[in-house]
């Protein structure tokens, strides 16, 4: 048996051996709803504690039983949002409102999400999210979901326009997160980008003129232009018997501005051009709204952009919906009709709890977003000027952001809580993560978007971090202190 070198049993062998941990009911449990090699590797990290002396032998079981009950089976890690910014990309954007999540939770199993119990036939995917899109929306004739923005886009352009051009103004030319250009998509499709206008000033003129004097000067030949985006791998001629356009495309820039000397042609102006050349208008609004928002009057909506003439408009369920990350699609019964059909539809369709979330988003009560976007100045003072006092911190003003490319530089007027610098790394690594700014050599915490029962949570995020920063301050003082004194 080995002796330590005093000549003791070495306590690593009281250390409990494998498979009797795993067989403790609470262990055996959490197998099953974990998964065995998740479970067996909580409890080899458990006894590797115990070997490295951190535990003793005797507590390798609490430690293990400790380990289930803190394990997530994702690592994802929930956040506390202090940042004042509501649809933050970083931060997985939309929290869903509790019925979304009820939603999620119900269709995690089997549902009837393409199938009719009364009939036992087949039935149309989604219904029940379509139904509250055009409930929410009546200006549209049909909807469509699919997986995000990004495939919405890519599914009207191919369905509409591959093989064809798609007239696109300059000052439009989006590229979002992470570097994609929408150009890029869209070309990736097989349809040809022509760009028109400038990019400060595009009028109505430059479209027609994109109509009528293409190559050869014909009617409706458009010729590429220098700055057309390439066409994709796939992409085809259009048949001799088509014009050469298939779409007109304007794009809400949701993410900048351009301000100054501008000029933009609006929709109902686009629609009564396109239409006089027998195509479809597309309007991709990126974040924007179902109908129109008094918090944010220059936001484009679906409701204004399909009474104005558009065929079909695309916009977000993961923005300022409020829900989870969806493309969605409203417009003319006909056009729907086509982009569905396509075969590119199957490869985007959105899952059954984006669907459901998509639902219960609508039908159920004011999501976070929106609740978070409507927040009045004067009771986020209260609520911050209290917290503060809890905190030993200040009031200072502080404008919130609507973030994920919607509302562009439209500040939401404010306040935070500013406390010590340092404690914005404490927090970010604490349990739970609370995520703050950092300005003016001052941690800001926004309460904008943390919801009032977790203030409790906060205060005690805080405390902690806190005492961890004293705990290592006053481990390094004696090495400090040490290093400054001569006599040593």
């Amino acid at each position: 048996m080995p002796q330590s070198p005093s000549g003791a049993e070495d306590p690593r062998r009281r250390i409990p051996r494998t498979d009797r941990l795993l067989a403790l009911p609470e262990v055996v449990a959490a197998s099953g709803a974990m998964g065995e090699r998740v479970v067996h590797d909580l409890v080899r990290a458990a006894q590797d504690r115990a070997r490295r002396g951190e535990i003793a032998p005797e507590d390798v079981a609490a430690a293990v039983l400790a380990s289930l009950g803190e394990h997530s089976a994702s690592s994802l890690r929930p956040v506390l949002n202090a940042t004042g910014v509501i649809v933050h990309t970083n931060l997985g954007r939309a929290p869903l409102s509790p019925a979304a999540r009820q939603a999620v939770q119900d269709a995690a199993g089997y549902t009837d999400v393409e199938f009719d119990l009364a009939t036992g036939a087949r039935s149309r995917r989604g219904a029940g999210a379509r139904a509250a899109l055009l409930a929410a929306c009546p200006a549209a004739e049909d909807a469509l979901v699919v997986n995000n923005g990004a495939a919405a886009l890519l599914l009207a352009t191919t369905a509409l326009a591959a093989g064809r051009e798609v007239l696109w103004s300059r000052g439009e030319l989006v590229e979002i997160g992470a570097g994609f250009r929408l150009a890029e998509l869209v070309a990736s499709a097989g349809a040809r980008v022509r760009e028109v206008g400038t990019t400060n000033r595009t009028h109505a003129s430059d479209y027609r003129e994109a109509l009528t004097a293409g190559a050869g000067g014909e009617q409706g030949a458009a010729a590429p232009g220098p700055g057309a985006a390439a066409p994709g791998p796939g992409a085809q001629p259009a048949p001799a018997d088509e014009p050469p356009v298939g779409a007109i495309l304007k794009v809400h820039t949701s993410n900048y501005r351009i301000e100054g000397f501008t000029s933009e042609v609006g929709i109902a102006e686009l629609a009564a051009l396109a239409h006089e050349h027998g195509l479809p208008l597309i309007a991709d609004l990126g974040s924007g709204l179902l109908r129109p928002e008094p918090a944010l009057p220059d936001e484009p909506d679906a409701a204004s952009a399909l009474t104005a003439g558009a065929d079909m408009v695309i916009t977000s369920g993961d923005k300022l919906l409020g829900g989870p990350q969806a493309g969605i699609l409203l417009g003319r019964r006909e056009v729907i009709a086509r982009l569905a059909r396509h075969p590119l539809a199957r490869a985007v369709r959105a899952d059954k709890l984006a669907l459901a979330a998509i639902e219960a988003t609508l039908a159920g009560p004011v999501p976070p977003v929106l609740a978070a976007l409507r927040t009045d100045p004067d009771t986020l003072r209260e609520r911050t000027d209290a917290l503060a006092a809890r905190l030993g911190g200040r009031t200072v003003a502080h404008d919130g952001r609507v973030g994920g490319g919607g509302g562009a530089e439209v500040p939401l007027p404010g306040w935070a809580i500013a406390l010590e610098e340092e404690l914005a790394a404490e927090l970010r690594t604490g349990d739970p993560a609370v995520v703050g700014t950092v300005q003016g050599s001052a941690c800001l915490l926004d309460l904008r978007c943390v919801p009032a029962e977790h203030e409790d949570t906060l205060v005690g995020a805080v405390a902690a971090a806190r005492e961890r920063l004293r705990v290592r301050d006053d481990r390094r003082r004696p090495e400090d202190s040490s290093a400054q004194d001569p006599a040593r």
